[in-house]
Order: C-alpha cells, then structure tokens, then sequence
C-alpha cells in the first residue's frame, strides 16, 4: 500500500507522509506495510509514531533507542532501557509491528535505502543507518535524523531544513556550533559540524553525536552544573553592563516586534517594550542558548553538561534569559503549570533564577518580562499558533501575565491593553 496516514491517526500519524516525503523523495517511494525486517520499525504504531528505527539490525534499532535525546526523567530513561533491550533481544520487532519501507525507485531496493542515505554515507565517508524522531506539531518542525553505525553507535545527526523558517535554523545552527567552537565555554560539551551543505533543495547540517548515553549526575549537582553552564554559555562572549534603553537588545526586539505590523498582540508587546524602556535599567547583557530545556541538555556524572541545538543561539541579550526559558518550560511542559500562572511566577520569582548571572539588584522581573516578550515575538514572528502549538497563542497565557505584573509595579507608567 501507498503511504496514507492510517485510521484514527493523531497528529504525528497525519505528518508521517510528509515527513517520508522529504527524507525519501521521489522516485522513491515510501509505504506502509506490516511485519518483515524491511525498512523501519515504526514506534509505537503508524497511527502514532514517534520514532523509526532500522527493522533489519537489533543492534542498530537498539542503539536508535538507547541514545535518543527525547528522554528527560529518569522515568522516561528508564522506559528507554526497557524499549532499547526489547528491541537488542528481537521483542522490539514482533511488539511493534508496522513498518516504513521504501522502495527507492530501482536504485536501491525495499530496504529503506535511499538518495539521503548515500549522500550522507558519502559526506560522511562511512554507511550509516538512519532512525528519526517525530516531534510534535510546531512551526519549527523539521526531519532530524539520527545516524547509527551497524552495532548501533551514533555517529551524529541531521537536520534537514525544508521551509523558509527552518532553513534559517539550520543555517543559524551551523553558524551557532562554528562560532562556539571557537570560544571557551567552560563544562559545556558541544556536537562539532560533520558537514554543512545542500541535498534536495534542503539545508543540511550534520554534526557529530554527543555521549548522552553516559552516566548521567543525580539531581541536585545536575541542577548545580546546568546552572554553571548556563552561566558559562551567557559570558562566553563578553558582557556589557549599561542601560536597556538603545541597546542592541532593544533595538532589534523593537524591530521585531515592528516587523509584526497591526496584529493585536504585537501592538500589546510594543507597550510592554515601552514601558521598560521607560523605566531603564541598568542591565548586564551577554548570551544566551535560545532554547535551553530538558530536552536539549545533559548533565553528566562527570560533570560535563551535553549541550544540542543550538539553533536560537544569540548575544546581546539580558543575562539569565535561558535560566528563565529552563524554568517557564518546565513548570508548563513537564509540571502541569497552567501556562499564564507560570508566566506569572516566573516573574515573581525571577530573582532566585538570575542570582547566579550577577544581574543588578531589583531588575530581575523585568529581565523576566523581556525574556516573555521575546518568546512571544518568536512564537509570533514563526506562526507557532497556526502550526498548531499550544503555546502559541501568547494573548491568552503571556501577555496577561505581563501586563498584570507591570500594571502593579510601583512607579508603573500603564500598560495599553
């Protein structure tokens, strides 16, 4: 059969054609079967894939398993070692049953081979089994493939950027892991770029693999050597203390909130923008991941922390934005929080977060309200809410919060609503 989202399919389910699509274009041709030890195992099912891994090796499915990055609790890790061994003893392949198969057209066969898997064994000098992850619906979605050796070792990932804006987040990434790797980052491990080009029309960026497989801390110096790193990363190219008002900060958030024209919400940030411009603190300015989460870092037993994705990476940016992102993305994504109460305790308890980044006394909340008006610019400028994220909606969580919050500030000049 051809390659249709199966009955009852959820939303990664509708996406796997198209995802197949990009990876394996025509004349390939991708489709859905059951059984057999050709192309990929799709876990768990077709109608709600998260990850593809290579039907036809035990080891090599395994190890897809064993180092995916997507595990953030030791709960989940715990699941990933019972998966990796189910699929290391032959369990893996009779429990989860459907298969991606691809025949590529009479160049290679139904073995889930294909024009990416030759052009990347040939950057890279070496074959190489591919497995992917099937993220969520974001605006940001993009094919990042995981490159595997026989015996399942990672030998690195791929990211394919197929649209304007993940284009320019591939091409951001490579530029991001070029620069950092010229810089002293002390405790941060970064992947190191394999290759940088072009295949299909696409942006590719393929970097080497980090050992997130390694013994990883407990959770209090996790916590401690995360916060280290992220102090790390907000130094590393300098830092400048001085009014908000007219730095480089401020200038581009202002830009990019012009750049959002007469929507609403755009019109509610630039009043937030405003307003702290108004107040203008001294603040200290640095650097900052981007998108630092649980999902995208590790911290070690060893007392490395493994740091991926890199494609938000940016300076001139108010110190300890990305201690902010870490702890307003927790609270929502893996504690529950409802989103507009974590905004708005995210502000309430900036100054605990900021501490360790040596920010002036009395401007942590609005060091936390530019990191929300940033993060909503983002969310609007990328169209996360017609890409389906729930986030995306920043009227109905973030902007209140802030609003609120400087509407009762003392000395607070009035937010337009």
């Amino acid at each position: 059969m051809m390659l249709t989202p199966p009955p009852g399919a959820d939303a990664r389910g509708a996406y796997l054609p198209e995802l197949a699509g990009l990876v394996w274009p025509a004349p390939a041709r991708p489709a859905l079967r059951r059984g057999g030890r050709a192309g990929f195992a799709v876990v768990p099912s077709a109608a709600r894939p998260r990850l593809l891994v290579p039907a036809g090796s035990r080891r090599a499915a395994a190890g897809a398993v064993r180092h995916s990055t997507e595990a953030q609790s030791a709960k989940a890790r715990l699941r990933r070692a019972v998966l990796a061994t189910a699929f290391r003893t032959g369990l893996g392949r009779l429990a989860f049953r459907d298969r991606l198969v691809v025949d590529a057209g009479g160049n290679a066969g139904d073995s889930g081979g294909g024009a990416l898997d030759a052009h990347l064994a040939a950057v890279l000098g070496r074959p190489a089994l591919l497995s992917i992850h099937i993220g969520p619906a974001r605006a940001n979605r993009k094919p990042v493939v995981q490159l595997l050796d026989a015996a399942g070792v990672p030998i690195g990932y791929a990211k394919l950027g197929v649209d304007p804006l993940t284009r320019a987040l591939v091409e951001a990434e490579a530029a991001a892991l070029a620069r950092l790797a010229t810089l002293a980052v002390p405790g941060v491990q970064v992947a190191e770029v394999l290759h940088h080009g072009v295949w299909g029309g696409h942006a590719l960026l393929v970097q080497s693999a980090l050992p997130v497989g390694l013994p990883r801390a407990a959770p209090a110096p996790a916590a401690e050597a995360e916060r280290a790193a992220m102090v790390a990363v907000s130094r590393c190219v300098g830092v400048d203390h001085r009014p908000y008002a007219g730095s480089a900060h401020d200038r581009r958030l202002g830009a990019e909130l012009a750049a959002l024209g007469d929507r609403p919400e755009a019109a509610r940030l630039r009043a937030v923008l405003d307003e702290v411009r108004r107040v203008d603190p001294v603040l200290g300015l640095g650097a900052w991941h981007g998108d630092w989460n649980g999902g995208n870092s590790a911290a070690l037993a060893d007392g490395r922390v493994l740091v991926w994705d890199w494609e938000r990476f940016a300076d001139d940016v108010p110190l300890g934005f990305d201690a902010l992102h870490r702890r307003v993305q927790t609270a929502i994504t893996r504690a529950g929080v409802e989103p507009r109460a974590a905004a708005a305790r995210l502000i309430a308890g900036a100054t605990d977060d900021l501490t360790p980044f040596g920010q002036p006394a009395g401007v942590a909340d609005l060091v936390a309200v530019l990191y929300l008006v940033e993060l909503a610019a983002r969310y609007l400028r990328d169209r996360q809410a017609e890409a389906g994220a729930r986030l995306g909606h920043v009227d109905a969580w973030l902007l209140p919060a802030v609003e609120e919050h400087l509407a009762g500030r003392p000395g607070a000049g009035g937010v337009a609503k």
